[in-house]
């Protein structure tokens, strides 16, 4: 058998001490996926909120050009004054009358 060869105090403090600097490299590596998880998380319910206010605006869109469609069928082309809600109406080119046959 092989003599047995003892490390000294300084050797085993180094090894004791790379042993410890890969466990805290490992829960740091754990830490750093927990918060980019979180993060991804976030991101998501981001794009989601995003959807929704586009979803939102869109919809707004359309009833804008219902409500200006019914109006237009209403009252015809002109102009709103929103803060007193009156509306001018668009003048109309007269109509030229036909020529008088001869």
């Amino acid at each position: 058998m092989a003599d047995e060869i003892k490390f000294t105090e300084d050797e085993l403090k180094s090894l004791s001490e790379l042993r410890e600097t890969y466990g805290k490299v490992q829960q740091d590596f754990g830490a750093l996926k927990v918060r980019r998880l979180v993060l991804d998380q976030q991101l998501e319910e981001l794009d989601n909120a995003e959807e929704a206010v586009h979803k939102a605006y869109t919809d707004n869109q359309e009833t804008e050009r219902k409500l200006v469609e019914e109006l237009n069928e209403k009252y015809g082309p002109g102009s709103l004054n929103p803060e007193t809600g009156v509306f001018t109406p668009a003048p109309q080119p007269e109509a030229e009358e036909a020529p008088a046959e001869s």
